[in-house]
């Protein structure tokens, strides 16, 4: 699965992103339940949830009405693939902590799906920077977090269920992932975030894009909401600095000591001198052509990386395969799995035929296929197996076929 950041952004180009909205002001763009419909389903949730040996009590986080719940309450002391203690969270307990309405947050997914990892990549080849993602799944009328600011440009990508997100108007100046700024209090941040903005309705195939620092909070407006929070971090003017820190280390000036200080005019004289040649030679060293070429280097390749493995073609006992290094595979024994666009749908009877509505206009069913596309219409999504399964008498692939063009199934 591939992806553009001009798809990410239709029907706004990236030309209008880069000139109105980038680290300038929050953007929602409605998009359409299919849009991100391959991105992440509930089943693809939980077959990540139940690779139990991939979760911790730090990748895997629960939160009830702002609070969050403390491991031991939804993990169990297990031993890890490296024979070390790990809190594990256990199936059980995250589903009685669910029931009560709390919050799931798996942290650092961006690389665990096809369709996770063709976000994550269309934003750094738009040289955004590098892209982490959570996943966020809430249910209607409990708030995970109250009112904050991220470190990071963040990326809302809206895959279940609808949002509702407070846009305040407070922003904090380009706060970093430092205590400085991560150790402020809540009172603090409900002082500083200002009036309210505006209120967003975010759902499924839309996103939300929000600049680094601006004050947001979100509550679930469906039953359940799922979105995925891509938080793209930048290269800053202080990677430079580390730049230059590791640059003066061959320059003698930079390794004398100081000017000693004894409270004189003179040596406060010479300190001060001291201070402006070497801050001359700072302003000589950004000017340099190798440096530049370094700097240009480190914020061109700036991402993470992920993928790209293909151990047959390495060898040369296979060509290269198309997707190769993608994770999330194994689907294809099931066949293609279709997720449903439009909830609360169902075929009925009209005289002596079956229709279905939908949004590409009325489908007209044999009995014998309506009672099928109930079926699928009751189930978040449905594979073409799980469907010849339990309907052998419908030809599934063109079932679902049609329902897929009518826009009420999408495939994921």
């Amino acid at each position: 699965m591939t992806l553009t950041l001009a798809d990410l952004l239709a029907p706004i180009t990236p030309e209008q992103f880069f000139a109105e909205y980038y680290d300038k002001q929050p953007l929602h763009v409605q998009g359409g339940a299919a849009k991100f419909a391959a991105v992440l389903s509930w089943r693809q949730i939980n077959r990540l949830l139940d690779q139990t040996h991939i979760w911790s009590s730090q990748s895997l986080k629960l939160v009830l009405d702002g609070t969050p719940v403390p491991p031991e309450q939804y993990c169990v002391r297990a031993t890890g693939r490296d024979n070390t203690p790990v809190q594990q969270p256990d199936a059980r307990m995250v589903a009685q902590w669910v029931g009560r309405g709390a919050s799931i947050v798996m942290n650092d997914v961006d690389s665990l799906t096809p369709g996770l990892a063709a976000v994550s990549d269309a934003l750094e080849e738009a040289g955004l920077g590098k892209a982490q993602a959570n996943v966020y799944i809430s249910w209607q009328s409990h708030k995970a977090f109250p009112s904050h600011f991220d470190t990071h440009d963040v990326w809302a990508v809206q895959v279940e269920g609808e949002k509702s997100w407070n846009i305040w108007e407070g922003r904090a100046e380009w706060p970093i992932a430092h205590p400085a700024f991560r150790s402020l209090g809540q009172a603090h941040h409900d002082q500083a975030k200002g009036k309210l903005r505006g209120k967003v309705t975010v759902k499924a195939g839309d996103l939300l894009y929000l600049p680094r620092g601006w004050y947001h909070d979100a509550l679930a407006e469906a039953p359940s909401s799922v979105h995925i929070a891509y938080g793209v971090s930048a290269p800053l003017g202080m990677d430079l600095m580390n730049m230059l820190l590791e640059r003066v280390l061959y320059e003698p000036a930079f390794r004398q000591p100081l000017p000693r200080q004894d409270g004189s005019a003179a040596a406060r004289f010479a300190l001060t001198s001291r201070a402006a040649q070497l801050g001359q030679r700072l302003s000589e060293l950004t000017r340099d052509p190798k440096v530049m070429e370094v700097l240009a280097k480190f914020v061109a390749d700036y991402r993470h990386r992920r993928g790209g493995n293909d151990l047959l073609a390495a060898r040369g006992i296979a060509p290269a395969a198309a997707g190769a290094g993608l994770a999330g595979g194994g689907a294809e024994a099931e066949g293609a799995a279709f997720r449903v666009l439009v909830p609360g749908a169902k075929a009925v009877r009209r005289g002596a035929e079956w229709v279905l509505k939908a949004p590409g206009g009325a489908v007209t069913l044999a009995p014998a296929e309506a009672e099928a596309a109930n079926w699928l219409l009751s189930r978040p999504d449905s594979t073409e197996t799980e469907l010849r399964s339990a309907h052998p008498a419908v030809e599934a692939a063109a079932l679902l076929r049609r329902l897929a063009q009518s826009g009420v199934l999408a495939p994921t």
